[in-house]
């Protein structure tokens, strides 16, 4: 059994879904479907926890609002998960935590089992006696799908956290001690946030409620827990920060608390806690709807099955255990977030600060759009139909609540993060492949995001481009506007409204104004006829240039809404196939204040940043199929891995998995609406994909191999198919994809 997915003296089988919770509870239609696999077995969730991943490790479900996992005592741009591979330190475990990003920001409720007498200072790295936290060994660690545990050495603990949507569950198996205790930390955070009133109460001697505001990436978090102890304390102590206070109750900046209790050789304690973000009392409510017993196995085996139910919306067979791994663990790190922001009763956070109840739909939080709308998003309108619903209806809610579509939302507030108006494609690309909606609010909100004047959007109405001299980054910006912009008339075609498709299509080509014919690539444009100087193409001035995490080599084919402008912008077909065959190729000094993001480079193709992910699918407009092949199986074998350092870059919040996930199952989405996928070089042998319409679409790849990696020929329910595009129209009918494989290229024309 592989060592991530050993559990402890823990016997565990697939048990049924926590209840009460719409987005985790698989519908009837579900269950009488073909048996489910066991593909947890196939999660690694170590994957991206070293490098520059920053992926969550811990106990969570999917897309639920806790993320239970360990914390390291040290701090950085490595650890904006709170944890990193190459650490051996834990200071406790926090209930919140964000997966992939670039900033640090949540955990919040942090818990750490102690014993005997130590102090409430996390403490300094190499000197244990400054404070309290503990090392561990890797091998003493078990990382699962739904489940964590780990040795704590210094205090010969056996941690073991599970989760719900709402609530954590931690096991503590404890030595023989009259002095074991379990510290709340309030005063911690991740990354940028740090608390602005904190507050603990002792209840009684099995109860503890309270709350963490904080401020960081997000500016104004509020946090609500209550939790549960098996056994009763037999004292409690409150600090302020680390000066000991009288009384069972305080409030302050930065709170901590001691819960202390004998206990026998190997006894094990018990602790559960609900969160909320808008009271205590809903905290406690949280709780009891999902884990109203005190058996830790049953919740770790009801969350391993609702990981196991959505894992197998896309059952694949592959050549060997290493690609199934790293195909499943990629599906997983799609499914960490956008995560639950509300309660059971539906009470929610609003993004103006108010509180407000509905019942209709699950709001969902961690937005990280400039991310997802190229490829994540599209895989959830296929193999999460039902969770798209709620994902869009949430920004719509957003959008009323602060006048535009949420840009980079989290927990309630707009870090208005990364270029651009990125809700706009996902919202459009769920319209057109008919995801429910209320499609008047929406056509609204797209609409309205788009003509705001900020972030040099006064620029774009008055001269079709955003001078380089007065707005930071103002290319990247630029092209992300068009590309939205273009989707905003694919919308409009829909409710006929011709003024709006003229303006918004005008709009949408207006990345031609970024392109100078003289030296070939997108650039700073300062006047009509003046460009920024100096240029090289090679430059990355990290936010403070003219690009996001990149240079004119990887934006100049941010064009995914016109692929065949774009073709004739660079010069027509030869040309254009030329230089982005010299993007794979060329080399160069990006400067010293280059991005850390753009990571995984084939010549200046990054595959570990954003903006180039549907590069490589660019040939497949050309006639080229069978370079994107090639480069699709290179970037697959040997820029993911199963192992720490498996990821070229961050995980961003699911955006790099997915496309390993679509681009192993042999296509992708360039177009950044509408639902035309780029046929690739498919990696499975054979996929099954359940939809949430009831329908079920098989892929047969035949004569798969490391040397067959060409499409000879394609057919859908035994009808020839093109084997450039495949529409979304056609996968949402289900049925049968043949895919035929060849040691040599099998061009076809343009159709």
């Amino acid at each position: 059994m592989r060592k991530w997915q050993r559990i402890m003296g823990l016997a565990i089988g697939l048990g049924a879904v926590v209840s009460g919770c719409k987005e985790q509870a698989p519908s009837d239609q579900d269950k009488d479907r073909v048996p489910e696999a066991d593909l947890v077995e196939y999660v690694n969730p170590y994957i991206g926890s070293g490098g520059h991943g920053h992926v969550f490790v811990g106990a969570n479900v999917p897309f639920g609002g806790v993320q239970l996992g360990p914390v390291n005592l040290t701090e950085g741009w490595d650890w904006c998960s709170g944890y990193h591979y190459s650490d051996s330190t834990i200071i406790g475990f926090a209930h919140t935590h964000l997966s992939g990003t670039g900033i640090g920001d949540l955990g919040d409720v942090l818990v750490m089992p102690v014993v005997g007498e130590v102090s409430v200072a996390k403490g300094v790295p190499e000197q244990p006696e400054t404070g309290y936290f503990s090392y561990f060994d890797h091998e003493n660690e078990v990382v699962e799908a739904g489940y964590y545990a780990v040795q704590l050495d210094r205090y010969d603990v056996y941690a073991e956290l599970t989760a719900t949507s709402r609530a954590g569950f931690h096991q503590y198996t404890f030595p023989e001690s009259d002095e074991s205790k379990l510290l709340f930390n309030l005063k911690q955070g991740i990354g940028w946030d740090v608390p602005t009133e904190t507050h603990i109460e002792l209840v009684n001697d099995t109860t503890l409620t309270g709350y963490r505001f904080s401020k960081g990436w997000a500016k104004d978090q509020k946090l609500y827990f209550a939790a549960k102890l098996s056994k009763p304390v037999v004292s409690f102590e409150v600090f302020d920060e680390n000066e000991p206070v009288a009384g069972k109750s305080l409030t302050g900046k930065e709170v901590k608390a001691l819960m202390e209790f004998a206990t026998t050789a190997d006894e094990k304690v018990l602790l559960k806690v609900g969160i909320s973000p808008v009271s205590v009392v809903n905290a406690m409510d949280n709780l009891k709807e999902e884990i109203p017993h005190w058996d830790f196995k049953r919740t770790v085996a009801d969350a391993k099955s609702n990981w196991n139910h959505e894992l197998n919306k896309i059952q694949v067979e592959m050549d060997d255990e290493v690609e199934m791994t790293k195909f499943y663990t990629a599906l997983y790190h799609t499914m960490i977030a956008p995560s639950v922001f509300n309660d059971h009763n539906g009470d929610y956070a609003g993004a103006d600060g108010k509180v407000r109840n509905d019942t209709t739909f699950t709001n969902l939080t961690t937005f990280s759009l400039w991310d997802i709308y190229r490829g994540c998003s599209p895989l959830y309108t296929i193999f999460q139909q039902n969770r798209m619903e709620d994902i869009v209806k949430s920004m719509l809610k957003i959008y009323e609540q602060q006048g535009k579509l949420p840009v980079w939302h989290l927990v309630g507030n707009e870090t208005n993060t990364m270029p651009g108006y990125s809700a706009v494609p996902i919202v459009v690309d769920a319209y057109l492949k008919g995801i429910p909606m209320d499609t008047v609010l929406a056509y609204e909100a797209v609409k309205a995001s788009a003509m705001r004047d900020e972030l040099g959007l006064d620029k774009v109405k008055e001269l079709g481009y955003i001078p380089a001299d007065g707005e930071v980054e103002s290319v990247s910006k630029g092209l992300e506007y068009a590309l939205s912009d273009w989707c905003i008339a694919q919308m409009a075609k829909g409710f006929g409204a011709q003024e709006d498709v003229a303006y918004f299509s005008k709009r949408g080509k207006y990345y031609q104004h970024y392109f100078d014919p003289n030296v070939g690539f997108m650039r700073g444009r300062i006047a009509d006829n003046e460009w920024r100087k100096p240029f090289s193409p090679f430059t990355s001035i990290h936010m403070k240039g003219d690009f996001t995490e990149g240079n004119a080599w990887q934006y100049t084919w941010l064009v995914p809404q016109d692929v065949e402008g774009l073709v004739e912008l660079l010069g027509g077909r030869e040309a254009f196939i030329s230089k982005l065959d010299s993007l794979f190729l060329v080399e160069g000094d990006m400067g010293e204040e280059a991005s850390n993001d753009i990571t995984g480079l084939v010549g200046q193709y990054a595959q570990g940043n954003e903006p180039s992910h549907h590069v490589t699918y660019l040939y497949g407009y050309v006639g080229q199929s069978h370079k994107t092949a090639e480069k699709v199986r290179y970037i697959l074998k040997n820029l993911y891995a199963n192992d720490p350092d498996g990821l070229s870059g961050n995980e961003d919040v699911g955006q790099m998995s997915a496309w390993l996930v679509l681009s192993s199952l042999g296509f992708y989405p360039v177009e950044p609406a509408g639902g035309k996928y780029v046929w690739g070089s498919p990696t499975v042998n054979n996929a099954t994909i359940r939809m949430d319409n009831g329908k079920t679409l098989h892929l047969t790849v035949k004569g798969n191999s490391e040397e067959n990696i060409y499409i000879q020929n394609i057919t859908f329910n035994g009808k020839p198919y093109s084997s450039q595009f495949l529409m979304h129209e056609d996968l949402l009918k289900g049925g049968e994809i043949v895919v035929e494989m060849g040691s040599e290229a099998a061009e076809h024309r343009l159709k």
